[in-house]
């Protein structure tokens, strides 16, 4: 019997939150006021949400890559290798990174737009909340894609278009200096970079591509161009000219994220805030392309997440091998921002760098898909190890549903007109598409996750017992899918 409990792989983390903190620097003025100023303050805080992103910034090694300013932040701060989102979807991510709980619990199983129409619990205590309690101005801007706005409470919403990262950095840069120095501020920043689409007009007088580039005010020295032709082709993904070519424009998208960035931390210099400020640099998940978004492998879940901490930047980067996910956000910054919670209301643990060595090591993490688009029923589970990866494929009868974008990408169309034998990375089309109950790999000798040791006698008791700490995180997370095990 697995017994699993997630307050049980740290002590419980309490401190006091802002509203009690003024007492606690009167009590200190009147004893001794010397050192008063010795008290800790709270920082602002600034999380950055790329859309649609894998690790592909120069700091991870990428030779195609032109990000300059996350290079910077990732040379003073800590940069973590092995850094997971715990859903390859939009919405249901971002609900993760907000509340702290996996959103099979939140409620969030899919998109919040449209039709599709899923939302967050309304009587959740999610981030904006807590900080507002704790006296913070909370603020955001960019693409929030959540519902309802009332789970998810933002004090100040900025204008600014999510597809112009420079843009809505001045409209932060405005904010911040008309806004009152008196209390620390949350600054929630979400770019629609580089997700596929833009929905450009046809008679704008550029081409839009794929991936929403274009020429920013005439500027073409802002453009990141990248020739297809040299790009370096994941391995998940087939090298075809068609892959090449987009690649080529999600790298040019990535590259206007990196400006935004910049021009954020220009924003926050002239405010004075910077040396003030902890910025967190993550996205909602893995690229977009088949593969990756949507999928519960490695190119939808790995995803870049850097911390950078004014108040004390490092004379050289910090590399963090050990496996985080997005459930472990909420209480690393509200360790941040010294402000209490207990370890049962998250699924996640701090790795504030105060806290981190005291995570265990080796640690498994998890990720819950249930929907992506309101049509596109495929609930899977996984759990990860040091070195093995089980996923469970609840709906595997069911042929596996694109998202809308992933589909009419021509790196997909391509080879999906050649049929169900035809590769895709190292895959088929047709295995791809309709996959078995479990698939277990092995991620040191098989990182592309291309041969599945899942029918491998073997593999039989690795493969029982991943079951069994999955069942567990089920049952500790009020997962509703655990009834598939005992009625299908």
């Amino acid at each position: 019997m697995v017994q699993f409990r997630f307050d049980s792989l740290i002590p419980r983390w309490e401190r006091w939150s802002l509203p009690v903190l003024p007492l606690l620097w009167l009590a200190a003025w009147l004893a001794n006021p010397v050192h008063s100023q010795d008290l800790p303050i709270p920082p602002n805080l600034i999380l950055f949400v790329s859309d649609d992103q894998s690790p592909d910034l120069g700091c991870y090694g990428s030779r195609d890559a032109k990000t300059p300013a996350l290079d910077r932040l990732a040379a003073e701060g800590l940069r973590y290798t092995r850094a997971f989102a715990t859903t390859a979807s939009c919405s249901a991510s971002r609900s993760v990174i907000l509340s702290g709980l996996f959103n099979h619990s939140n409620g969030q199983y899919g998109h919040a737009h449209d039709y599709h129409r899923f939302k967050t619990k309304e009587s959740l205590s999610t981030l904006p909340q807590r900080l507002a309690d704790a006296g913070y101005e909370t603020i955001r801007v960019g693409k929030f894609h959540l519902a309802p706005e009332s789970a998810y409470p933002f004090e100040t919403v900025l204008s600014g278009n999510e597809r112009d990262p420079v843009g809505m950095a001045q409209q932060v840069a405005v904010h911040l200096q008309k806004r009152s120095k008196d209390r620390p501020f949350f600054l929630y920043f979400c770019t629609a970079d580089p997700h596929r689409g833009g929905g450009f007009r046809k008679d704008l007088p550029y081409a839009p591509d794929a991936f929403g580039n274009r020429p920013l005010a005439g500027d073409s020295t802002r453009v990141h161009q990248v020739d297809p032709a040299t790009i370096d082709v994941p391995d998940f993904l087939p090298d075809t000219p068609h892959c090449r070519a987009e690649l080529a424009m999600y790298h040019q998208s990535c590259h206007r994220v990196d400006q935004g960035v910049q021009k954020l931390f220009d924003a926050l210099r002239e405010a004075e805030a910077d040396t003030q400020s902890v910025f967190l640099y993550t996205a909602d998940h893995g690229m977009a392309f088949p593969g990756a978004k949507t999928t519960l492998y490695e190119a939808g879940l790995h995803v870049p997440l850097i911390i950078w901490d004014g108040r004390r930047p490092l004379d050289k980067a910090a590399t963090v091998d050990l496996p985080v996910t997005h459930a472990d956000l909420v209480p690393t910054i509200l360790d941040y921002a010294l402000v209490r919670y207990d370890a049962e209301d998250v699924h996640g643990v701090s790795h504030h760098p105060d806290r981190i060595d005291q995570l265990p090591t080796p640690r498994t993490t998890y990720a819950s898909h249930t929907f992506h688009e309101i049509t596109m029923y495929y609930p899977m589970r996984s759990v990860r190890s040091s070195r093995y990866k089980l996923i469970w494929n609840i709906a595997h009868p069911l042929p596996f549903p694109f998202a809308t974008d992933l589909w009419e990408s021509p790196t997909w169309q391509e080879r999906l007109k050649e049929g169900q034998q035809a590769s895709y990375g190292p895959r088929t089309v047709g295995s791809y598409i309709q996959r078995p109950k479990f698939e277990l790999y092995d991620l040191v000798a098989d990182p592309a996750e291309a041969k599945n040791l899942a029918e491998v006698p073997e593999m039989q008791q690795e493969l029982k017992e991943l079951i069994s700490q999955l069942q567990a995180f089920q049952k500790a997370t009020g997962d509703p899918w655990i009834l598939k095990w005992e009625h299908e």
